[in-house]
């Protein structure tokens, strides 16, 4: 009778938790779902109301149109450019900052976590003059090198913290015995530590590629002009005054929101193992 209690209770609580997923997928794929709906709709019907959920005239000239109303190919092509340096630059000195931290003993490195940490705490609305400012000097205001920057100045923190904690992890004894066979730190860096920390970095370069790819606030500050215009002030471009053609505009969305999506689909076995090992440790 006991036993039958408790497996009541088990469902009840699986159902619970099934029917808590549910609502979650229901509230994350909406929009979704509403975007590529509105993507086949005439520009007319996009405005109708009451809005219609499935199109009553089905039609794919918004996805062409799309291509016509801006540029874009060259919005991908700056958005992936971009992302991925930052993402790359982001965890390669992220990498180098973390193991320096988690090998080396120093009075100063509390300070210098703490130093880390408070600067996540800064809101970019904040940083964004003084980035102008300095980028405008440099000759760097209205270019690709110039968002680079700002973008790894604000992942750059979240990467050494992720992949401190995920070398605390790895023995020290492995340091030690590539050490007596010859090799130097770096070596020790590159042919050891770095091949066991794929998970972890490839975790603190999606969150880096995705904050480039999504960034509105810098893209819109720091640049002028279309050559180095981003995926999202495109979008956010396309809104006018007087006028939204919404199907073009949801078509445009979908296909900006397509390579994060692919690439976490790929990678997302290593993004799981590096966030939850690098969160336990450090």
């Amino acid at each position: 009778m006991f036993e039958g209690k408790v497996k009541g209770n088990v469902g009840l609580t699986n159902m619970l938790i099934y029917l808590l997923l549910g609502v979650v997928c229901l509230y994350v794929f909406f929009p979704i779902a509403w975007m590529l709906s509105t993507s086949f709709k005439t520009d007319t019907e996009s405005l109708a109301i009451p809005p219609t959920w499935i199109p009553k005239v089905f039609t794919v000239h918004g996805w062409g149109y799309m291509w016509q109303m801006k540029p874009f190919l060259l919005y991908l092509f700056n958005s992936s450019v971009i992302s991925g340096a930052t993402a790359f630059i982001s965890v390669f000195f992220g990498a180098l900052a973390a193991y320096s931290i988690s090998r080396f003993q120093s009075r100063f490195l509390y300070f210098y976590l703490l130093f880390v940490l408070m600067s996540q705490m800064i809101p970019g609305v904040l940083l964004v003059g003084p980035f102008f400012k300095i980028l405008n000097k440099l000759g760097l205001y209205d270019s690709r090198t110039g968002l680079i920057i700002g973008y790894t100045s604000d992942s750059l923190p979240f990467c050494i913290w992720m992949l401190k904690g995920y070398f605390d992890g790895i023995p020290k004894e492995l340091d030690e015995a590539a050490r007596l066979d010859g090799c130097s730190r770096l070596r020790v860096f590159f042919y050891v530590l770095l091949p066991l920390s794929i998970p972890a970095m490839v975790a603190t370069g999606i969150f880096a590629f995705l904050m480039g790819w999504g960034d509105l606030l810098y893209a819109l500050c720091l640049t002028s002009s279309d050559r180095v215009t981003t995926v999202t002030l495109g979008l956010a471009n396309c809104v006018s005054e007087f006028r939204v053609f919404w199907p073009a505009l949801m078509a445009a969305g979908i296909v900006a929101s397509l390579p994060p999506v692919i690439i976490y689909f790929f990678l997302q076995r290593y993004l799981i193992s590096g966030m939850a090992r690098g969160a336990v440790k450090g």
